[in-house]
């Protein structure tokens, strides 16, 4: 059996600046996404766990304890609720981050329906360890990437549906990305930092973007549309204009956040 992969990753070169990934045909007649990574390569079911692992029997560890949960429920209606411990939520987060890599693949590879499956799936994992788990730390780890995942989302189910220009269906689920965000803000008592989320300030773009596709956005929508990159690339102008590179430098990172926001690191 050779088990040198040289011969694979120098057909395949690695674009540090893009999203390198692939559908190939596994050897069991599945197909499989391949993600090109610096050094190697993460290859993923399309179906299911990621890696094709079965938890005691179930799809997943969300799939296990939510099954424990709902058995714990039954025998002990009264007694303190189901706590996931530190442990549990290390395989938790090892388990989101393999959809994470798949969601992040599917958005690429254009396959939009499999992409909000498997963010949906990480949205219902965020809102089970913040239902159980047993210390705030594992709680805040996790919720940390609802804003982003949120976004996903919506860009996700909103991306057919501009395709098809069913704008209004498509504005829809970019409004319900938004109220997501809104929530988010909210449980943690941060409105005031709205106007700071990347994640909200994209989808609110997005949304304007369709209403003027659609041909009915307001005027305000039109300055918002404007708003804050616009601001921003004239800013950026001036700056190499006047050879300050170091907030020129600055400028595109906000830009670029804006633009795609990045996720939380990992």
């Amino acid at each position: 059996m050779k088990h040198d992969i040289s011969d694979i990753l120098n057909d395949w070169a690695f674009r540090p600046d893009d999203v390198t990934v692939r559908l190939v045909d596994g050897a069991d007649g599945t197909p499989k996404i391949q993600l090109r990574l610096d050094l190697g390569l993460l290859q993923m079911n399309v179906d299911g766990r990621p890696d094709g692992r079965r938890i005691h029997g179930h799809f997943s560890w969300l799939d296990y304890h939510q099954h424990q949960q709902l058995k714990h429920d039954d025998a002990n209606p009264d007694a303190a609720p189901y706590l996931l411990e530190p442990e549990d939520c290390v395989e938790l987060m090892r388990e989101g981050v393999q959809y994470y890599h798949r969601y992040l693949s599917f958005w690429h590879l254009e396959m939009f329906e499999l992409c909000a499956r498997d963010t949906e799936r990480n949205l219902r994992l965020f809102r089970f360890v913040r239902e159980h788990a047993r210390q705030d730390r594992d709680r805040l780890q996790f919720d940390q990437w609802r804003p982003y995942v949120t976004m996903m989302h919506a860009r996700a189910v909103a991306a057919p549906l501009i395709q098809l220009e069913q704008w209004n269906a498509a504005m829809g689920a970019v409004d319900a990305g938004i109220r997501g965000i809104e929530r988010f803000l909210s449980d943690y008592n941060q409105e005031a930092q709205a106007e700071r989320v990347g994640e909200l300030l994209f989808l609110q773009r997005l949304r304007h973007e369709i209403a003027e596709r659609a041909g009915i956005a307001t005027e305000e929508e039109r300055k918002a549309l404007a708003d804050p990159i616009t601001r921003l690339r004239d800013e950026l102008a001036e700056a190499v204009g006047e050879e300050r590179y170091e907030e020129a430098a600055r400028l595109r990172d906000e830009i670029g956040k804006l633009e795609e926001p990045p996720p939380p690191a990992l």
